[in-house]
């Protein structure tokens, strides 16, 4: 892969991570619930599922799933009703307490948080947030043709492209997640709690229903 072609792959990854999508709003959901060394297991799962995309995609399979409006009518389906679904629990999160049991109310009382996921399914709500993103498989078949060389091997042009979007990514759901951690003094309360979680459930139902409206490239 030439120099220049890299270079303008670099900033392009870093349009497409900065733009706000399913990813980001994951990312400032669980920053703010669950603070930021628990959400780098979530952006992990985002990347997993990204490199899945990215290899789809340049591998031919994408532009196959956008030939036949069947196959891509699954997917959106597949991903509004999940991002639908994670907002729903959102919505619905359960609230924890810190407090030991001979602790009181008022100004004694521990702060309360949304119950922590475990680990495993952190990271799986990662990788199918951007698996079943119809949206990325549509963005990465119209972008990543531009930065292949069909004269070279294809391998390790997938491997460079793939390392790059991850280490962009990986530094901008970072980003978010950290910026929404600070904010986490501010919902130290039942209903601040209750709030969080509705906004956020909200957006991510929202970001599902837009997916229905996502059509498919045609030939």
């Amino acid at each position: 892969m030439r120099w220049e072609v890299w270079l303008a792959y670099f900033a392009a990854c870093w349009v497409i991570a900065v733009s706000p999508g399913s990813g980001a709003v994951l990312s400032m959901s669980h920053g703010l619930s669950y603070g930021l060394r628990r959400t780098t297991t979530t952006i992990f799962g985002l990347q997993a599922g990204l490199v899945i995309v990215l290899l789809v995609a340049g591998g031919g399979l994408g532009a196959l799933l956008l030939a036949s409006e069947q196959a891509f009518m699954v997917v959106k389906t597949i991903g509004a009703l999940y991002l639908i679904y994670l907002g729903i629990q959102q919505w619905r999160a359960k609230m924890e307490s810190g407090a030991d049991q001979g602790s009181t109310q008022g100004e004694n009382a521990a702060p309360v948080r949304v119950a922590v996921m475990s680990r495993r399914r952190r990271f799986a709500t990662g990788l199918l947030t951007n698996v079943t993103n119809p949206k990325g498989i549509i963005f990465m078949v119209a972008v990543l043709p531009q930065f292949i060389d069909p004269n070279r091997p294809l391998a390790p042009q997938l491997a460079i492209l793939a390392a790059t979007m991850c280490c962009v990514d990986l530094i901008v759901m970072h980003g978010y997640a950290l910026l929404a951690s600070r904010m986490q003094g501010l919902f130290r309360n039942a209903r601040a709690v209750r709030w969080q979680n509705r906004f956020f459930g909200s957006v991510l139902m929202a970001v599902g229903a837009a997916l229905f409206f996502v059509r498919r490239q045609h030939a």
